[in-house]
């Protein structure tokens, strides 16, 4: 496996390990992670481990005209409940995600230093929040109930995180993602029931690669 050194650089995808694992090291400032995402890499690891860096064999996406909304989730949008907004919240949602309690998870990979930094790419325009907010009477105010949080890379999403206080939620900022048609793909990283529940599947790495190399060019 191979180690970063300070310069901003990858090795050759040809490394790449069986788990999709390329490199080990290094660091999150905004330069390296931009450069990582522009070539299909992003960092995913605990704390207690050094950085460790991904390129999987097969890539979880969706592609925008696949998007899949179930009978039951059109009543729950038409009904209006919810008010999405974005990049209005964007640290609580980097919270929320990093801090809420998921079935079958132990922790979170959202390190102090992760949150820092993505909090940083979207301060330099580079990371985005999508925040739903659903009326509190009790309270008389707004309270955030979920969302999303990820990288804009062109016409690229590359999908973070996501979190649902309230059932539906992180769904309904993820539909609201898709249908702004502000992006021809959203990389959703690996594969999950909830996002194949919405339309998105596996391509190899070459095709999502290819797909990346071009968004850049643009």
């Amino acid at each position: 496996m191979i180690w970063l050194t300070d310069r901003i650089e990858f090795p050759p995808y040809e490394t790449i390990s069986e788990e999709g694992i390329i490199a080990i090291g290094g660091d999150l400032s905004p330069e390296r992670l931009m450069h990582a995402y522009a070539r299909g890499i992003f960092p995913w690891y605990s704390e207690e481990y050094p950085i460790l860096w991904h390129c999987p064999p097969e890539r979880m996406v969706l592609f925008p005209n696949e998007l899949k909304v179930s009978k039951s989730m059109k009543q729950v949008l038409r009904k209006g409940e919810f008010t999405i907004t974005e990049n209005k919240a964007f640290e609580e949602v980097i919270r929320h995600c990093k801090t809420i309690e998921r079935k079958d998870e132990e922790g979170t990979w959202i390190t102090d230093d992760m949150e820092r930094a993505y909090i940083k790419l979207h301060e330099l325009g580079h990371a985005k929040s999508i925040e739903v907010w659903f009326y509190n009477a009790e309270q008389q105010k707004q309270e955030l109930v979920g969302g999303l949080y990820g990288i804009e890379l062109g016409q690229v999403f590359c999908g973070e995180s996501m979190f649902s206080k309230k059932s539906n939620a992180s769904k309904i900022a993820f539909i609201h993602l898709i249908q702004s048609n502000n992006y021809k793909l959203i990389d959703c990283q690996v594969y999950t029931d909830h996002l194949a529940s919405l339309g998105a599947r596996e391509i190899e790495r070459e095709e999502f690669l290819a797909i990346i190399e071009n968004a850049n060019r643009k």
